[in-house]
């Protein structure tokens, strides 16, 4: 049951790990107020309406008011995840050590006990005592 506390508990801190680590972007393409389509990691599907250059006679430009909008959500990772022992003080150093000693020491095997009577058999019962005496517990 300890092993598999264990082996949950570390799957978690790597999950935690890896989603602070990622970074991750999220892209939505709006037309007017309504919500056309939503990305993650790539840019969105447009609608088809974007601004379009309207010139019949060259020289003459006409443009007409956008309607579509884009939103961009974007969630940094952390960069920095390498801990150099050279930014720890002395005093730190001797905690990490001794908590790494004693954990380790917690998982240590038992020794194997011994019994030194093991191989014998117990004595023979010639006659019941409480047989002969007439006394049992009730």
């Amino acid at each position: 049951m300890k092993r598999f506390y264990h082996k949950i508990s570390s799957v978690f801190i790597a999950i935690v790990v890896v989603f602070s680590t990622v970074s991750f972007t999220a892209n939505m393409h709006y037309c007017g107020a309504e919500l056309i389509d939503t990305a993650f990691f790539k840019d969105a599907k447009t609608c088809g309406m974007e601004t379009n250059i309207i010139s019949d006679i060259p020289g003459c430009t006409i443009t007409k008011k956008d309607c579509c909008s884009e939103k961009t959500i974007a969630i940094d990772g952390q960069d920095e995840l390498k801990i150099s022992l050279k930014k720890l003080s002395l005093d730190q150093q001797l905690f990490v050590e001794a908590f790494t000693y004693t954990y380790i020491s917690l998982f240590k095997e038992l020794e194997i006990q011994i019994i030194p009577f093991k191989e014998y058999s117990p004595p023979f019962l010639v006659t019941d005592i409480q047989v002969i005496n007439d006394s049992f517990i009730i």
